[in-house]
């Protein structure tokens, strides 16, 4: 059964976001979907237009970058670079989006954990300031979201 914008967002800290969102599929399949870049095209641009850049170089100092093109042809491209991939588990990445000033970087920490077949998307999104923490959460980042989890729990019960 597929959920909708069941993911929950907090901000524990001036500078973090915290995401979780459980989904319908084993840990394998999530992180299958969300690590393979034919999988990201399927799912990464949720509702809001075709992903057309989906790179991934999943090794500690590999890169990644996705790229999706909205209904009214405007470009939205966010990269970055692995820091700690353990398959099934764990991966830790900078995400930058490629249209906002400088010091937008983030790192962002997913946990994957799986119970009773379910698997458990917890995510902490750490920035360098306030500012830059709200600008994310203003810029309507969690609708988004939303849409690309709905997506995402899509794909990954499709691969069982």
């Amino acid at each position: 059964m597929i959920t909708t914008n069941s993911a929950t967002v907090t901000l524990p800290t001036d500078t973090q976001i915290h995401i979780a969102r459980e989904f319908d599929a084993p840990r394998h399949l999530v992180w299958k979907a969300y690590t393979t870049p034919e999988l990201i095209r399927r799912w990464w641009a949720g509702s809001h237009g075709t992903v057309t850049v989906a790179e991934v170089d999943l090794r500690v100092g590999g890169r990644w970058r996705h790229v999706l093109v909205t209904g009214d042809d405007a470009e939205v491209g966010f990269h970055g670079e692995y820091r700690e991939v353990r398959p099934y588990d764990r991966l830790v990445n900078t995400e930058i989006y490629e249209g906002a000033p400088e010091g937008g970087v983030s790192v962002v920490t997913s946990t994957f954990t799986e119970t009773d077949g379910r698997t458990l998307l917890t995510q902490l999104c750490e920035y360098g300031s306030r500012e830059v923490r709200d600008a994310v959460i203003d810029s309507g980042m969690e609708g988004g979201m939303q849409s690309s989890y709905d997506e995402l729990e899509k794909v990954a019960t499709s691969l069982a």
